[in-house]
């Protein structure tokens, strides 16, 4: 089933709040508008820890 969501927060690549829309099926990521997964800000990111918090969560 596919789920998605939206996440605003403070993304430090881009220096400013941005909300970022992320799409799954089940657990896997299908689609993300930010640097998500090669992001080097992503371990200490608040948007990125949404993402993490979403894609356990599966249905």
């Amino acid at each position: 089933m596919e789920r998605e969501a939206f996440f605003s927060g403070y993304c430090r690549q881009l220096d400013g709040a941005r909300t970022v829309a992320v799409e799954a099926e089940g657990n896997a990521l299908t689609e993300v508008d930010c640097l998500y997964e090669s992001c080097p800000y992503a371990p200490a990111c608040p948007i990125a820890q949404s993402v993490r918090a979403f894609l356990e969560k599966a249905e």
